[in-house]
């Protein structure tokens, strides 16, 4: 019997390692998911990321804490959800929300309205710093960034930079 149950216990030993905590995402820091709105390091410095650890901006034509960014501007720069969690390292106070004009709500910290920009392919990406000179990384305090502009060519086609 002692025998029949060790195979028993040893294959369970490995489904529970193999369905281990999923949590850490290989940099030693916590899932920006299970923090919500949080800071990751960059060439830029700490910034703000959102909850799939992507980069939030600014959009310096945003004025009064409304957003200004729609159609095909929009296509390029998501607005980051109004109902996103703040992490608990942050200053909650900082953000807040607006209104888009077909009423979903809009994260904003110190009043200006956050985006991510759709290029960006992976958390930390910055390929929308200093887009168009009106699109900026956000750091840690909620003020935007400057920096170097993106490498890329910003006479590309149909795209909207928003200015």
């Amino acid at each position: 019997m002692k025998r029949s149950l060790f195979p028993l216990l040893l294959v369970g030993l490995l489904v529970l390692t193999a369905c281990g905590d999923d949590a850490e995402d290989g940099s030693g820091g916590t899932d920006a998911a299970a923090d919500g709105v949080s800071t990751t390091s960059t060439d830029l410095g700490t910034i703000l990321v959102d909850p799939d650890g992507m980069t939030v901006y600014v959009f310096t034509n945003d004025a009064a804490g409304e957003s200004t960014c729609y159609d095909s501007c929009a296509d390029n720069w998501s607005a980051v959800p109004g109902d996103a969690a703040i992490s608990s390292d942050l200053d909650g106070a900082m953000f807040g929300t607006t209104t888009r004009t077909d009423g979903t709500e809009q994260l904003t910290v110190g009043g200006q309205p956050l985006y991510t920009h759709t290029p960006d392919t992976a958390p930390g990406d910055t390929s929308g710093q200093g887009v168009g000179e009106v699109w900026f990384v956000v750091g840690t305090d909620g003020a935007m960034i400057g920096g170097p502009k993106p490498a890329a060519d910003q006479s590309r086609g149909d795209y909207d930079y928003g200015d």
